[in-house]
């Protein structure tokens, strides 16, 4: 490592520590969304032809992320791993980055890792041993000590709102409820209930990296009231000073919620 670049890393350090002193007592979210964007460009942007060099790079700063996150005291955190539309990639594409997810499934979840893992998204649209993998995770996860980590693997969220009202519509079926009658009943709180994030916190916090200003799709129906953070680093490039500078600016907004 030359001169400026050690220099440039223990300033980085110094500012990393003075923001996060400045977050001592400040309120944080306790579920953080995270669409890890910008892999495919990373790699070119340093001249690899294989874009999988960048998935595979991102996929490696997962659990430094997570890492932060339990440092933070985030109890939730959604990784936006794989889109319904990204399934239209090219298939030798599809394919390598298929097998990195079912390897960040197989590491988050092996013995030693505190994380509950939950696989969310159209699982049935996956090839069945992408499926198979990341249920595994999930029921070799439960009851471990940390945060749950959601893994939308195969996620739409236009999707998720359709298999919501499909769920909801079949329970009300098994019961007998008339449509008069749910239609009478039904309550925002009902769809919330079939979600694939049922059960947890709405989130608070959203990051999106390299530079791009949109959700994807991305938790349309939970997002209603989060704070967004647009960062135009390239996920592979994300640090730590980039999550906490994140934080800062949560922490810094007057939260509403249309009030």
């Amino acid at each position: 490592m030359g001169v400026r670049a050690w220099v440039r890393e223990q300033l980085t350090v110094l500012y990393e520590h003075r923001i996060a002193r400045s977050l001592t007592g400040a309120d944080l979210p306790r579920h953080v969304g995270v669409i890890m964007d910008g892999n495919r460009r990373w790699a070119r942007a340093i001249g690899l032809e294989d874009v999988a060099h960048g998935h595979r790079r991102g996929a490696e700063k997962i659990v430094d992320l997570l890492g932060w996150c339990d440092d933070a005291g985030v109890q939730v955190v959604t990784l936006f791993l794989l889109s319904t539309d990204n399934l239209g990639r090219p298939e030798p594409e599809l394919s390598a980055l298929l097998s990195i997810i079912e390897d960040v499934a197989t590491d988050l979840s092996r013995p030693g890792r505190r994380w509950q893992l939950r696989a969310m998204g159209a699982l049935e649209l996956l090839p069945a041993e992408t499926a198979a993998v990341l249920k595994k995770a999930e029921e070799d996860t439960q009851g471990r000590p940390g945060a749950h980590v959601n893994l939308a693997v195969g996620y739409g969220g236009r999707q998720e709102i359709a298999d919501a009202v499909r769920s909801l519509l079949a329970e009300h079926a098994e019961r007998g409820t008339t449509l008069p009658e749910l239609v009478e009943a039904l309550e925002v709180d009902h769809i919330a209930e079939h979600l694939y994030t049922r059960g947890q916190p709405d989130p608070d916090l959203v990051i999106r990296t390299s530079g791009e200003q949109r959700l994807s799709g991305f938790l349309l129906w939970q997002t209603a009231n989060a704070e967004f953070h647009f960062t135009d680093v390239y996920w592979p490039d994300f640090r730590r000073v980039d999550f906490l500078r994140a934080l800062r600016d949560y922490a810094a907004r007057h939260r509403r919620f249309g009030a």
